[in-house]
């Protein structure tokens, strides 16, 4: 069994160009599918986030008006009443010692976007796990615009690392890219990372020795899948 540490977003809100704050939070599939793979092979998770505050699901991902598959939706709804008690306790970010962590995941939604990408204890967990070779990074969609945090241009712990996340082209599809304060692919790219991506929308998993990462909604459970086969070869 390994220690996977779950970091999930503590907004609610993502700032907007014109000052709007439009609704956010982690994105339920993100979470959802993950969290299920990982609990049902037997590894001990712990969810944590900025201050230990109480995460919550952008209602975005659970709305059949917005793309979500219906069926998908319910079950998404239906697994997070079931880990309700876990959601509502997370551990403080800022109290995790990423020594006692095997691998650390990071979901997106927007939510990354407004805190994750300048929290510096996340920049800690990630310079403590990232470069030791025993230990596994993952996040999905938005969730690398945490890897932001650790450090700038010059000395970026991710710089001329393969990864992938959520496109510019898929933010426009989706209707959000003109008032978004900055794009996360573009600012990965300006960062110094070797970004890849598949088509819109479809499942992309890209592994880059111990970093793995996942474009959007439908990457989390290969990605995951791909996670566990890191920690067995460990």
């Amino acid at each position: 069994m390994s220690k996977v540490l779950l970091v999930l977003s503590g907004a609610r809100v993502w700032s907007q160009l014109d000052g709007t704050q439009h609704p956010t939070g982690f994105w339920a599939e993100e979470f959802v599918a993950p969290h299920r793979i990982l609990i049902g092979a037997g590894q001990d998770v712990t969810i944590a986030t900025p201050g230990g505050r109480v995460p919550v699901v952008d209602e975005r991902s659970l709305d059949p008006a917005a793309g979500v598959d219906e069926a998908a939706a319910a079950d998404f709804r239906s697994y997070l009443a079931e880990v309700k008690g876990l959601l509502e306790s997370p551990v403080r970010l800022e109290d995790v010692d990423p020594d006692e962590f095997d691998a650390v995941l990071i979901p997106g939604g927007h939510g990354p976007m407004q805190d994750l990408a300048v929290d510096p204890d996340v920049a800690r967990i990630l310079g403590t796990l990232l470069p030791d070779q025993n230990k596994v990074v993952v996040s999905l969609c938005h969730g690398p615009a945490a890897f932001l945090a650790a450090g700038d241009s010059d000395g970026w712990l991710f710089k001329g690392r393969k990864l992938t996340a959520f496109t510019d082209e898929e933010e426009r599809q989706a209707g959000l890219a003109a008032k978004a304060p900055w794009l996360l692919e573009a600012r990965l790219r300006a960062a110094g990372a070797e970004f890849e991506s598949g088509p819109a929308w479809g499942p992309y998993v890209v592994v880059d020795g111990n970093l793995i990462t996942g474009q959007n909604p439908a990457s989390g459970a290969p990605s995951a899948e791909a996670l566990l086969k890191a920690l067995a070869a460990r």
